[in-house]
C-alpha cells in the first residue's frame, strides 16, 4: 500500500506546490503563461521524478543552452557567432530564468533565429540564378561539429554559396548517370548537354529549397518552445523527453513513431527523421536495406518527383510515408556511414509472425552429423494489455522444447538486432537455463534497489548454450546476455559491444499533475522520463559499456561508434553491489573458443572482405570535407559507388550451413500456405547466407568438443 501511495502523494505535493506558485504569481491568462505553467510544471517533474535529478546550476545551464543551439540550427546554416555572442549572455542564468518561469531568453532567440532565416531566405534564389564555377578549387566541410560557426552573416553567405553549390554538383552527376542509361536503353532518349543537365540541376534545387523554406516558415513559436524544453529533458539524459500536445492521432505518432505502411519506428531530431527500428516482418524490413540510426532525406511516391523532408514535422512525414498495401514508396536514405541511398518499398500489411520467436536445426556439408538448434528472437515482445496473452518466454519454452526433440548437441539464441522488450519475460527465459538465482538488479532513485530471480528450481535445457549479439542488441537483450555470462551459462559472441542501454523510462501525462485552477490550459502534453537504471547481477551497469562478447567477430560496422555512449548527456556507467548467485559448472575454456575462433577469422577471406568493408566506412563516416572541383567531385562519387557495389554483400555469402525442417506448415487456405512457405524459405536462405552465423557455429561446435564425454 505504501508503495501505491506514495507516487500519489508525490503527485499531488506537486501540482499543490506549482498551483500555489502560480496562484501567486498570475491573475490573468496571457499569450505566454502556458508556456509559463508548462515549465514549472516540467521543472518539478524533472526534479521528482528522475531517477538521476539534476541541480539547477550554472552547468545545467550550460547543457541546456548547448542543446537548444542545437536545435535551434543543427546545421550551422542560419546562427553566426555574433548571434551566439548575444546570446550568450544568458547561458549561466537559464538555471534562474527557468526556476521562475522567465522567458527572456526565449524569445530573444526567437526573434534572432527568424531574422537569419529571412536573410537566408533572400540569398539562395540569388545564388541559383546563374552557374557556379565548378573548376574552382574550394572545399566545403560537411560535418558541422567540425564547421563550426560562421564568423559573420558575411562569411555565412559564402557557406550557403558552397553549400548550394556541393547538392547541385551531386544533382547534376545523378542526371548524369540518370540520362546516359535512360539514353543506351533508348536511342530516341537523346543525350543531354552538360549545360542542359547544369541549369535543370539549379532549377531542381531551386525548386526544393522553396519547398523547404515554405516549410521551415510554418515553424511556429510554440514549435520553438517545445524544442526548448526537450532541451531542459535532453539535458538530464537522451532518453528524457517532451511531448507537446496535439491532437490525439499526432501525439499517438509522436510516442510510438509508428510508419503505417512500411513498418518503421522513428523519430524527429534535429530537424531530420531518423530511424529507431525496422519491425521484424514489415516491408521495410524484408528489402533488407533500411536499418536502425538511418536518416530519411527525402520521399516519393513510386516514379514521382522525391519531396525533401528535411526540417519537416514527423506527423507530415509519416503522411508522406503512408500508402496503401501494394504501392510503392521510394526513401532516400543516408546511412550511418554517410553513403546515400534509395530505398524502394512496397507497402503491405505487417507480418506480425515475423516478430516472434522461430526456430529451426542447422549443421554443416563439412560436419552433417552434428545438428544445432537455432532461436532467433526479434524482440522480447509480451502482450500488456491481456496477462494470458502471448509472450516471448512461452514462445521460446516451444522452441526449445522442439529443439530438445530434435536432440540437437547445443543451442544458438539470436539476439541481433533485438532492441529489448518486456523485462519479465527476459527473467523467464534466463531461468530457463539456470537452476535459480537472480537475473537482472533494477535501481530506482535514491538507491533503492531490487533483483528479479528466477526461483524455479527445474531446467529447462542444460546443454552448450551460445548467444549471438551485435551493436544493436538493446535494453532486455543486453539483461540476458550479461546474466548468462555472469552466470558463466552461456558464450556471448558478437559485435565488440552491444548497445550499452541500461535505463527505464516511463511516460508520464502532464495533464495528471495539473492543478485544477489550471485545467483551462490543458492539454500539456506528456514527458517520457528516465526512472530506473538496470544493473548485471555482478553489480556492473549496462549503462554505455553494454555487454562485451567473451568472442568478438568482426562486423561492418566495427570501426564506426555507434551506441548509447554516442548520445549526448547519456547517463554513466557505475556499479552497486553484486548479488549472491552460484556460476554454473562444469565451464567452458572461453580463451581456448576465442584463439580457435580468431585463428579461422583470419584465414577466412569472407571475414577479410568485411574488414576492408568496414574500413570504408569508416573512412566515409570520417571525411569530413567535400572537394567542390567537379572533376574532384566525380572522381569521389565514382569511388564510392564502385567500393559500395563491391562491398554491399559484405557478411552475407554462401557458407556451408544447412538446414533441416522442423516444422509443418498448416494453415486455413493454400494461399497462407504459399506465404509462409515464402517466408520460412526467404529465413532459410538468409541462414545459408549467414557468415557470422556460421563462425558462431563453428564455436558451437568447438564447445560440443569441450563437453564431457558420458
Amino acid at each position: 500500500m505504501k508503495k501505491i501511495l506514495r507516487p500519489v502523494l508525490v503527485i499531488i505535493l506537486v501540482f499543490v506546490t506549482i498551483g500555489t506558485l502560480f496562484a501567486l504569481t498570475w491573475s490573468n491568462k496571457s499569450d505566454t503563461t502556458k508556456d509559463r505553467l508548462l515549465l514549472a510544471y516540467m521543472t518539478e517533474i524533472l526534479k521528482t521524478f528522475h531517477y538521476d535529478p539534476l541541480p539547477y546550476d550554472d552547468n545545467f545551464s550550460k547543457k541546456v543552452f548547448d542543446g537548444y543551439l542545437q536545435s535551434l540550427d543543427y546545421s550551422k546554416m542560419f546562427l553566426t557567432q555574433e548571434n551566439i555572442g548575444v546570446l550568450n549572455t544568458y547561458k549561466m542564468q537559464l538555471d534562474d530564468q527557468i526556476l521562475t518561469a522567465k522567458l527572456d531568453f526565449f524569445h530573444l532567440s526567437v526573434e534572432i533565429i527568424n531574422t537569419q532565416t529571412a536573410l537566408v531566405e533572400q540569398w539562395y534564389p540569388l545564388i541559383l540564378e546563374k552557374p557556379f564555377d565548378y573548376n574552382r578549387q574550394e572545399s566545403f566541410t560537411v560535418d558541422e561539429k567540425k564547421r563550426g560557426y560562421a564568423t559573420n552573416n558575411q562569411e555565412l553567405e559564402q557557406q550557403w554559396w558552397k553549400y548550394i553549390k556541393m547538392q547541385v554538383l551531386d544533382e547534376i552527376i545523378i542526371s548524369e548517370k540518370e540520362n546516359k542509361v535512360a539514353h543506351e536503353k533508348s536511342d530516341t532518349v537523346a543525350l543531354k548537354s552538360f549545360d542542359e543537365i547544369e541549369q535543370a540541376a539549379r532549377e531542381k534545387i531551386l525548386k526544393r529549397y522553396q519547398t523547404r523554406f515554405k516549410r521551415i516558415n510554418q515553424i511556429t513559436e510554440t514549435d520553438r518552445f517545445n524544442s526548448f524544453v526537450n532541451a531542459i529533458t535532453a539535458s538530464f539524459d537522451p532518453h528524457t523527453t517532451y511531448f507537446p500536445p496535439k491532437d490525439k492521432q499526432n501525439f499517438d505518432i509522436s510516442i510510438s513513431g509508428k510508419l503505417e505502411g512500411i513498418g518503421a519506428t522513428l523519430t524527429e531530431k534535429d530537424g531530420y527523421i531518423k530511424v529507431v527500428e525496422v519491425m521484424p516482418g514489415s516491408p521495410a524490413w524484408k528489402t533488407g536495406e533500411l536499418k536502425a540510426e538511418d536518416i530519411i532525406m527525402k520521399v516519393a511516391q513510386a516514379d514521382e518527383e522525391p519531396v525533401d523532408v528535411v526540417d519537416m514535422r514527423l506527423d507530415d512525414a509519416i503522411q508522406l510515408i503512408r500508402g496503401k498495401k501494394g504501392t510503392k514508396v521510394v526513401l532516400t536514405v543516408k546511412k550511418i556511414d554517410g553513403n546515400i541511398i534509395q530505398i524502394p518499398i512496397i507497402r503491405d500489411v505487417i507480418v506480425l509472425e515475423e516478430k516472434y520467436a522461430k526456430s529451426t536445426v542447422i549443421n554443416s556439408s563439412d560436419k552433417p552429423e552434428t545438428a544445432v538448434g537455432y532461436i532467433y528472437l526479434p524482440q522480447f515482445y509480451a502482450d500488456m494489455n491481456d496477462r494470458y496473452g502471448r509472450k516471448c518466454s512461452d514462445d521460446i519454452q516451444i522452441e526449445v522444447q522442439k529443439l530438445k526433440a530434435q536432440n540437437v548437441a547445443g543451442i544458438i539464441i539470436d539476439l541481433r538486432d533485438n532492441g529489448g522488450g518486456s523485462l519479465q519475460d527476459v527473467v523467464d527465459i534466463g531461468g530457463f537455463f539456470i537452476e535459480k538465482g537472480p537475473i537482472v538488479q533494477v535501481s530506482a532513485a535514491g538507491g533503492n534497489r531490487r533483483a528479479l530471480y528466477d526461483r524455479d528450481p527445474s531446467i529447462l535445457y542444460d546443454g552448450p548454450l551460445l548467444i549471438i549479439v551485435n551493436t544493436f542488441s538493446a535494453s532486455a537483450s543486453e539483461i540476458l546476455a550479461a546474466a548468462m555470462q555472469d552466470y558463466k551459462r552461456a558464450v556471448i559472441v558478437g559485435t565488440h559491444s552491444t548497445y550499452g542501454k541500461g535505463t527505464v523510462q516511463r511516460v508520464l501525462d502532464i495533464d495528471q499533475v495539473i492543478d485544477n485552477s489550471h485545467r483551462s490550459y490543458m492539454p500539456f502534453g506528456a514527458v517520457k522520463i528516465t526512472i530506473q537504471k538496470f544493473y548485471r547481477i555482478n553489480g556492473s551497469s549496462t549503462q554505455l559499456k553494454g555487454v562485451i562478447p567473451d568472442i568478438v567477430l568482426p562486423d561492418l560496422y566495427q570501426k564506426i561508434k555507434i551506441g548509447e555512449r554516442e548520445l549526448d548527456n547519456a547517463m554513466p556507467w557505475t556499479v552497486i553491489q553484486a548479488e549472491k548467485y552460484t556460476e554454473w559448472k562444469p565451464q567452458y575454456d572461453v580463451k581456448k573458443l576465442a584463439k580457435q575462433s580468431a585463428k579461422r577469422v583470419q584465414n577466412d577471406s569472407v571475414f577479410t572482405v568485411i574488414n576492408q568493408a568496414s574500413e570504408w566506412l569508416a573512412d566515409r563516416r570520417n571525411t569530413t570535407t567535400v572537394n567542390l572541383n567537379i572533376n574532384d567531385f566525380r572522381a569521389r562519387q565514382a569511388q564510392d559507388a564502385e567500393l559500395s557495389e563491391k562491398f554491399k554483400n559484405a557478411g552475407k555469402h554462401e557458407t556451408p550451413l544447412q538446414v533441416t525442417l522442423i516444422d509443418n506448415i498448416v494453415s486455413e487456405t493454400a494461399e497462407e500456405d504459399s506465404v509462409k512457405q515464402k517466408r520460412r524459405d526467404d529465413w532459410y536462405t538468409d541462414i545459408k547466407k549467414d557468415v557470422e552465423l556460421y563462425e558462431t557455429y563453428r564455436i558451437m561446435l568447438d564447445m560440443i568438443d569441450q563437453m564431457p564425454r558420458k
